[in-house]
């Protein structure tokens, strides 16, 4: 203990250059404009920014990464409240409550929730990764091929939970999105599947690009068949930001429950702030006294998705700092920036280069209060965006869509295929049929299968040895219980009134 109150002395000092908080500043900015644009995410942020950081001191260019990094992820939420597209698809589950809360005229306390929730989520992972970093890191060791399947497995699970209202409709979307993640290579056998010839499709359907299809280019349809309804129920904004951005502490356990889960999941390699923000929703609506309203501008869900995929930020940075294995694709990305310092990652890391790594979490801190007068500043101007006629906005929509689906890969083809799922999302909103099971299947389909590949690839192909080793895991079982409990509480609910 006494060695990390040290290294918090030494991370402070740190703070006292004014070129850190500068640069601290311009990272924010930054990550604030990529996550708020569709398709670019916070992988590419921090990517793009890496080269930069090659002429800098280790402090300056980990700060710089760090900052683009949190305010990415947060920045994400704006574009998901304010035009129904999530800028990343961390924020996949913050438009299904703030965009129904723009459409009520709340799209200023959407914002102002969502701000002050993703920076307590984020603030407190650091504390975190600070002072639990070790024991932390063992909880990521625990998990094999089988654990992650069933992580996977129970993730799905939450397919019931989201449909609620037809139980029916939302498994045959859940299934459409475990089809669509099957969608290109076999993760063992290097096979091609249902890709037409396609080589965009070879790495299977791009997870942004679905995203994006399947919210904007239904909205648009949407706004131009009903031109004077969309106007008349998205301008104006109703209160003060600042007495909006208090009422998030009326959610203290909320808070605590949602970052838990956001941590957790975040020191799990591979799992991602998307699954973590379906958890977290999952539990919210689980817990609520009014578990109808969600969906319908509730300020429950906004909170609960914003502050755990903000607590995934501290929590992916756990394995990757002590045992140099990410926890997600944008700390393997700010990894290699870490190992262009000439920086090893592992537990010695914290001895040997402790002014630098604790100076790093430092800036982290600073980087997660930093992006709330600037986020709030952009969407004080974004808000004006839904003031745009109607005629003006959909082009707008379109564009950004467009170009943000270009930007990942630069493919034509790919804007054909953000369309091509566009239409599919239009076609499930008239029929009734929630979009959010598919995104949650296509996000987990491709981990379970590729985990259960592997999983079986250790046992020689013997599915009983693979049960066997589930039912006399300690952790398995765990998983297990939660899937069963998650289960059993979507169909109660849908059945027995």
């Amino acid at each position: 203990m006494g060695q990390i109150f040290t290294g918090i002395s030494s991370g402070l000092t740190s703070l006292a250059n004014p070129y850190v908080l500068f640069i601290i500043f311009i990272g924010t900015v930054f990550g604030v404009v990529i996550g708020s644009l569709p398709g670019l995410t916070s992988t590419m942020g921090v990517a793009l920014v890496v080269p930069v950081t090659f002429g800098m001191s280790p402090v300056l260019g980990l700060a710089l990464l760090g900052a683009i990094y949190c305010s990415s992820t947060y920045a994400g939420a704006i574009s998901a409240i304010l035009i129904n597209i999530p800028g990343t698809p961390a924020n996949c589950c913050t438009l299904l409550d703030g965009y129904p809360m723009t459409k009520k005229r709340e799209s200023g306390r959407a914002v102002a929730l969502a701000t002050v929730s993703s920076a307590i989520g984020g603030f407190l992972s650091i504390f975190a990764l600070l002072f639990l970093a070790p024991p932390l890191a063992e909880i990521a060791l625990m998990f094999g091929s089988q654990e992650y399947f069933l992580l996977a497995i129970f993730g799905i699970s939450v397919i019931a939970s989201l449909s609620e209202t037809n139980m029916i409709k939302g498994l045959w979307s859940g299934a459409l999105g475990l089809l669509l993640s099957v969608v290109g290579m076999h993760p063992l056998t290097g096979d091609f599947r249902f890709t037409m010839g396609i080589e965009e499709l070879y790495n299977g359907l791009p997870l942004v690009i679905a995203l994006i299809g399947l919210y904007s280019i239904p909205e648009v349809i949407g706004t131009l068949s009903g031109m004077a309804k969309m106007t008349s129920q998205a301008t104006g904004v109703k209160g003060s930001i600042m007495g909006q951005m208090l009422e998030v502490f009326k959610h203290k356990m909320l808070l605590v429950r949602s970052t838990i889960i956001g941590i957790v999941v975040g020191i799990i390699p591979g799992a991602g702030s998307s699954i973590a923000s379906f958890i977290a929703y999952d539990d919210a609506k689980r817990i609520s006294r009014d578990p109808s309203a969600f969906g319908k501008g509730t300020a429950e869900g906004l909170i609960a998705s914003e502050t755990s995929n903000n607590a995934v930020v501290g929590g992916s940075l756990v394995p990757a700092l002590t045992l140099g294995i990410p926890g997600n694709a944008v700390s393997a990305v700010l990894l290699g920036g870490l190992m262009v310092q000439g920086l090893r990652p592992g537990p010695a890391l914290f001895t040997d280069n402790s002014s630098i790594v604790y100076g790093f979490i430092m800036t982290l801190f600073v980087s997660n209060l930093v992006f709330i007068p600037v986020g709030i500043f952009v969407a004080r101007y974004g808000i004006k965006l839904i003031e745009t006629p109607p005629t003006i906005l959909a082009p707008l929509v379109v564009a950004l869509a467009v170009i943000g689906t270009y930007a990942i890969n630069m493919s034509v083809v790919e804007i054909y295929i953000m369309l091509a799922i566009g239409i599919i999302g239009y076609l499930m909103k008239t029929f009734n049929v929630p979009r959010e099971p598919l995104v949650l299947g296509l996000v987990l389909g491709s981990m379970a299968e590729g985990e259960l590949a592997r999983a079986l690839l250790l046992v020689h192909d013997d599915i009983f040895a693979l049960i066997r080793g589930m039912l006399t895991s300690p952790l398995s079982l765990i998983i297990i219980g939660l899937t069963l409990y998650s289960l059993w509480r979507g169909i109660k609910k849908q059945f027995i009134k």
